[in-house]
């Protein structure tokens, strides 16, 4: 027996490199290899709890399972209870689509051991990091300056960048001599996403809901009228560069003019639609972009990542330095450098290099791969949205501008809708989930994924009949 408490032990069974070690390494590589490689996943679905651990019983013990019967009931029991959500038919939410290059080297990260939180420890994975978000910051029209990091979702890389913003305008008020205000706010649309209204619940700020246009954008007379009210004690504008719920772009352009008259912080909250404008087909909804002075867009959304990537971009990354490095004496080392630790960026400390897996995968296919990726779902989106209004039973709840159709079936009521979901996911035929917009339940198409087809889709449209 070890006893890894005497100096000098060996190490324990869980960490030596024995044959045991060797099995369990070639169990697991033979599992993904199927995994990634497999045409035909099925789409799966929740079962209850009391079923699953029926099925799955005790896995845990003093003694352990063993990694076979480990893996076989992951792969038998758990998996299965999962919805699949890089297949073509998961079209609730905003899907994942991840290129097999960037799975598979996703297990090189994990297995390389390499800590993305500094400069000193993971110096060849920032750097390749680096290049990806220089890439992004260009095709957004960004300085050459700009930088960033990534996080772990569009939530975190939202909180992050607003105390970011409040940081900024803290510092630009003291330098003035000018007193803060008892509040501070920050403006969106009343159709921003969740996270907004998130971040400022956590940093005790208040939110300044704008009413869009009836089209769902938000536009620049409408965030002038909240500024003039609230004056100095608006720190920042996001701007939303395609909604969740309908892919709408905010009109950014008009947003940023008001930066001449306004002192204020824009940030574009990108994390689903900021993709689209790396393809010629939406690229012109994104004007004004270019002037933000913070940005999110995930990766593991539109851009063809795994679980879990958000890219946060700063126009100066030293306002995200000055409000999110941490002080402490055994980070010295690390906080006295003028080095580029990533930890400095956004609310968080330790982090996975989760970005590698992407600048693996436009490394392995160009960037022009993407476009014409994002491009074909952009056409995909506009063709189903004009079969929806040939069909006298259906209707467009909006035009769709990037990827997402949201659309109504006459005479459902919520209950039918989420009847229907119910079928389709039973049936295996696809995970479409019931919304709503305005109080009339709706359901829509999110489509990222590349291997969604028009025939699928139109199917699927056939069952609501």
């Amino acid at each position: 027996m070890d006893h890894p408490e005497r100096p000098g032990a060996a190490p324990t069974r869980m960490h030596a490199v024995t044959d045991e070690t060797s099995k369990i390494v070639d169990l697991v590589l033979d599992y993904s290899r199927r995994r990634m490689l497999s045409t035909d996943t099925p789409l799966d679905k929740p079962i209850s709890e009391f079923e699953l651990a029926r099925l799955a019983g005790r896995s845990i013990d003093e003694h352990g399972i063993g990694a076979r019967r480990a893996l076989s009931l992951f792969e038998h029991v758990l998996a299965p209870a999962c919805i699949t959500t890089d297949h073509p038919g998961y079209l609730s939410f905003i899907p994942t689509a991840p290129t097999k290059a960037a799975t598979a080297f996703d297990l090189v990260v994990s297995a390389s051991a390499v800590y993305g939180g500094s400069w000193l420890e993971g110096a060849g994975a920032v750097f390749a990091e680096n290049e990806v978000l220089t890439w992004l910051a260009r095709e957004f029209g960004l300085p050459a300056s700009a930088g960033g990091v990534f996080v772990q979702g569009g939530t975190l890389g939202n909180l992050s960048a607003l105390v970011a913003a409040r940081e900024h305008a803290r510092f630009t008020q003291r330098t003035a001599g000018n007193a803060a205000p008892d509040r501070w706010r920050v403006v969106c649309s009343a159709e921003a996403h969740s996270s907004i209204a998130s971040a400022a619940r956590v940093m005790d700020v208040d939110v300044v809901p704008v009413a869009p246009g009836d089209d769902g954008m938000l536009r620049g007379d409408a965030v002038r009228a909240a500024l003039e009210e609230h004056g100095a004690s608006v720190f920042a504008v996001v701007a939303t560069a395609g909604s969740t719920n309908f892919g709408i772009v905010d009109d950014v352009a008009s947003i940023a003019a008001l930066k001449s008259d306004h002192d204020f912080w824009l940030h574009v909250d990108g994390a689903y639609g900021l993709a689209a404008m790396l393809s010629p087909l939406a690229r012109d909804r994104f004007a004004g972009v270019e002037h933000a002075d913070s940005l999110i867009v995930d990766p593991h959304k539109w851009l063809f990542a795994p679980f879990d990537a958000c890219a946060l971009i700063y126009r100066d990354p030293e306002a995200g330095r000055r409000a999110h490095t941490q002080h402490a004496e055994y980070l010295d080392t690390l906080t006295e450098t003028s080095e580029w630790s990533p930890s400095d960026y956004a609310a968080h400390l330790t982090r996975r290099a989760r970005g590698l897996p992407l600048w693996f995968s436009l490394a392995t296919y160009g960037g022009g791969a993407y476009r014409s990726a994002i491009g074909s779902a952009i056409r995909l989106a506009a063709d189903i949205a004009r079969e929806i209004e040939s069909r006298p039973e259906l209707r467009l709840v909006r035009e769709p501008q990037l990827s997402v159709v949201v659309f109504e079936r006459d005479g459902w009521s919520r209950e039918d809708y989420a009847t229907w979901s119910t079928r389709l996911l039973d049936e295996q035929r696809a995970f479409v989930t019931p919304s709503s917009h305005a109080g009339r339940p709706n359901t829509r198409f999110a489509i990222v994924n590349p291997t969604t087809t028009f025939e699928q889709l139109v199917a699927i449209l056939d069952t609501m009949r």
